[in-house]
C-alpha cells in the first residue's frame, strides 16, 4: 500500500509563503496522480491542486491559481506545494492524496483518491 507523509505546515503572516511536502513510499500505477486537498471545520474537503508524475499535467482550484504551485521530484518520491501570497482563507488542514487515474473532470473529486496522508496544519494570521 502507498504511504504518504506530509510536512511543512505552520503559522505564517498574511502575504507570506510556505512549502508543503508529501513524501510517497513508492511510485506505481497506484499513485500516478498526486493531489492536495484542504479542509476546515464545518466545510467540505476541497481540492487545491494535482499533478501527474514525470511531467504530467497540473491543475489548480480557482481560489489558489496564480498563488500556489505544485511540483514533484521523482528521485525523492516527493510532491511539493509552494504557497505564496497566503490569505487567512487559506487556513486549513492540508492533505496529500494519491490515485491511479487522471481525469480532467474528476481529478478534483476526493472519491477518486485511494490513499491519504495524515494532514498538516496551515494557519495564516490576519
Amino acid at each position: 500500500q502507498v504511504q504518504l507523509v506530509e510536512s511543512g505546515g505552520g503559522l505564517v503572516q498574511v502575504g507570506g509563503s510556505l512549502r508543503l511536502s508529501c513524501a510517497a513510499s513508492e511510485r506505481t500505477f497506484r499513485n500516478r496522480v498526486m493531489s492536495w486537498f484542504r479542509q476546515t471545520p464545518g466545510k467540505e474537503r476541497e481540492f487545491v491542486a494535482s499533478i501527474v508524475w514525470s511531467g504530467g499535467p497540473t491543475s489548480y482550484s480557482d481560489s489558489v491559481k496564480g498563488r500556489f504551485t505544485i511540483s514533484e521530484v521523482n528521485a525523492e518520491n516527493t510532491v511539493y506545494l509552494q504557497m505564496n501570497s497566503l490569505k487567512p482563507e487559506d487556513t486549513a488542514l492540508y492533505y496529500c492524496a494519491a490515485g491511479s487515474t487522471y481525469s480532467r473532470s474528476l481529478h478534483n473529486d476526493q472519491r477518486v483518491y485511494n490513499y491519504w496522508g495524515q494532514g498538516t496544519q496551515v494557519t495564516v494570521s490576519s
